[in-house]
This record gives C-alpha cells, structure tokens and sequence, in this order.
C-alpha cells in the first residue's frame, strides 16, 4: 500500500514529528529515498541517515512508508474555503490545448498534443488523460471518451508504469486548482 499526502512545505510537518527517512537501494548502495519517510521504528544506517533496508523489502516485513510530498502548486490558495472555491469554479479547459499554459502545469508540462488530441473538460477526463500518459494505458490514446472511460483504470496484467485512480484524480484536482491560480495572475 501507498500512501502519498501533498504539503506545501513538507520539512514543517517533518520537523513536527519523529520520523525515520525511508531508503532505496541503488545498484549496490542504499540512498535516502526521496520523499518517504517511515512514523515508526524500524532498523536505522546512520551512515546515510536513513532505514538500513530498502523500502520495498520493508514493506514486505510489514513496515508502512508514507510519501511527504512538496507541491508548490498550492502556493497562493490562502486557506481551505479558498481550495474548495477554486474546485468549485470551472476551468477554462481550452487553455490545456496551449502549449505555453500546459508548461506551467504540474505533472502535465510538455504534453499539451496530448490535451489537444484528447481534449479533457473535466477532473474525472483530466484524470484519465494523466493516466494515459504512462506507459500502461498509452494504448488509449486518441479512443473515443466511452473507450477510455470503460477501460482506463482496469488493472493490466504487464508490469509497466500505471496510474492508480486514486492519485490521478488527485493530480487532476490539483491542476485545475494551479489552472486557476495561474488565470487569476493573468487577468
């Protein structure tokens, strides 16, 4: 299981609360991972200042990493009431057509063919074109929306890179609010 929660500034939560930074093995060597962190003890190399196993191996001994993820995307939402305004608001959804908008967006800079192509006018259509980007339900591509819709968050038998729906409506969410932020700027 996985479990990925987005901070504006993660290290102030991190400095709230005792952690131990998750590792990830590379090739031969350990190395801090970069955003998980485990909330519970589990065997430490202080050599690296993080667990002495690898986070997948630890997940298998039943230790539970959690991603502190930085999204500064939520920089200029004032409060909580602010994001709910700004979901509730309906994006411009042509501006994802424009390759200069698409660049400033998270987690769909230089894809912005594939918006046109696509053409995504709402959260849940966003969330299956970010989908469509890995290399699992690339496949998708140019299907008609009902194609897309029926089959985009069916689990695949290969082993290559999906999107699960739970992070890509997330994503979707927050790209609609960073829609809007950037077009308040613009106006």
């Amino acid at each position: 299981m996985d479990v990925d929660i987005d901070f504006l500034n993660r290290q102030q939560i991190l400095d709230l609360i005792k952690h131990i930074p998750a590792s990830i093995k590379d090739g031969k060597r350990y190395k801090k991972h970069n955003t998980g962190v485990y909330c519970q003890e589990i065997p430490f190399n202080p050599l690296i200042g993080a667990a002495s196993i690898d986070y997948k191996e630890a997940e298998q001994r039943g230790y539970f990493k959690i991603d502190f993820l930085n999204v500064n995307i939520y920089n200029g939402v004032k409060d909580e009431a602010h994001l709910i305004k700004l979901l509730n608001i309906e994006p411009l959804w042509n501006l994802l057509e424009q390759k200069d908008f698409t660049d400033m967006l998270f987690q769909i800079k230089g894809y912005h063919k594939l918006c046109q192509r696509m053409k995504p006018q709402s959260i849940p259509q966003l969330a299956a074109v970010l989908a469509i980007m890995r290399p699992a339900k690339r496949h998708l591509l140019g299907k008609s929306w009902d194609v897309v819709n029926n089959e985009v968050w069916d689990k695949e038998d290969n082993e290559e890179y999906a999107f699960k729906k739970s992070h890509a409506h997330g994503y979707a969410s927050a790209i609609v609010v960073q829609m809007k932020l950037l077009t308040a700027r613009m106006s």
